[in-house]
């Protein structure tokens, strides 16, 4: 039996160990900028929600309940400016990770399939193509791919590493060039609701899709938008033929979202007060945080969205990295995500007030 991670890279978080450790020696303790994972409070009606179902013995669906997809559909006509979606538009699935890591499995995809994502991209897209045993390819331009033999077309807008968003009309040239040759679209929007210089749009915005869902698939988060996660809640939105078919594969894999997360899906999609609330705490972190980093010789390109600041001195990223985990502070080389990142850090600003103050100081000594 031949070992299935022999397919794929090194996990890349264990690399930074060793400069997580330099980090966590300062006399004032770590500021942790790499991971990007929320810190405040998970706002208190979706904690009152989750612990409202707590008493739920039975199995949960993988479809989730009526009132989760009705919440689903609700938010992606209100916030994304869709149209005309049923319950076959939408499904829940066990955090976006997951999703991400697992999608070219539960296609079917395999040997001679390829799998298409941004030359810098988060590394699940190539994960799940190399545990499914399908060729990953990088591109700088979706349009400029060869088609052949393509499969599945990642977008990623706003763009975790660099912040970067996508227009509508790069959208609108992606999706009828996928459509014209058979290919899938999948677009990783989980920054969506953090565009700070530029208003991401979806591609299930009729303007871009055309008010067809057809070929076209939308992934969201609410781990960033609501602190949520530790919850895994996250969903699809789109081409329901699609989305019927993983249904059936999910099903018999019993990969279903436990029925309080469930409840508290549905609070947390039907609030807006705690995102208007997490966005301000976000916008003067990054300002706080962009001043510093500039002022201590850094250029910041891109970023006008997501949670995070893609940063450079024109040096090896491992340079960086190792020059600020002596200051304390532990940032994300930019090579992680791909080998044209390998001059970048990736600068996340989901720290603490008070470690995001510490960063600065240490940044003007």
């Amino acid at each position: 039996m031949s070992a299935v991670s022999s397919r794929l890279p090194v996990f890349p978080w264990d690399r930074l160990e060793p400069y997580k450790a330099t980090a966590a020696s300062h006399p004032d303790g770590i500021v942790d900028l790499s991971v990007g994972t929320p810190v405040d409070p998970v706002p208190a009606v979706i904690q009152q929600a989750l612990a409202a179902a707590a008493d739920s013995p039975g199995y949960p669906t993988v479809w989730g309940t009526a009132a989760l997809r009705d919440a689903l559909t609700g938010w992606v006509e209100r916030r994304l400016g869709a149209r005309g979606l049923g319950h076959t538009n939408v499904l829940p699935v066990v955090g976006s990770k997951e999703l991400v890591a697992w999608l070219p499995t539960q296609l079917g995809l395999g040997a001679g399939d390829k799998v298409a994502y941004p030359r810098l991209a988060y590394p699940t897209y190539e994960v799940g193509a190399r545990l499914a045993g399908a060729e990953p390819v990088v591109y700088d331009e979706p349009t400029e791919l060869d088609p052949a033999g393509l499969k599945l077309l990642w977008l990623n807008s706003p763009s975790n590493p660099t912040g970067r968003v996508l227009s509508p009309e790069e959208l609108r040239r992606a999706v009828a060039w996928a459509r014209e040759h058979g290919v899938l679209v999948v677009s990783d929007e989980c920054y969506l609701e953090l565009g700070w210089e530029a208003e991401p749009v979806s591609v299930l915005h009729p303007d871009i899709c055309g008010g067809s869902y057809e070929g076209v698939i939308a992934v969201h988060s609410l781990s960033k938008r609501s602190n949520l996660a530790g919850y895994r809640s996250a969903f699809l939105a789109g081409d329901a033929a699609v989305l019927g078919e993983l249904l059936q594969i999910r099903k018999h894999g019993g990969m279903m979202i436990p029925a309080p997360v469930q409840a508290a899906t549905v609070a947390a999609l039907a609030d807006t007060a705690h995102v208007t609330e997490q966005r301000a705490r976000y916008a003067a972190r990054r300002a706080a945080l962009r001043t510093a980093f500039e002022g201590a010789g850094f250029r910041i390109e891109h970023s006008e969205a997501s949670l995070y600041l893609w940063a450079t001195r024109d040096e090896p990223c491992w340079d960086t990295v190792g020059e600020l985990s002596k200051r304390g502070i532990l940032v994300a080389p930019g090579d992680f995500y791909g080998a044209a990142g390998e001059r970048f850090v990736r600068i996340a600003f989901t720290a603490t007030d008070e470690r995001v103050e510490a960063a600065v100081r240490r940044l003007a000594e």
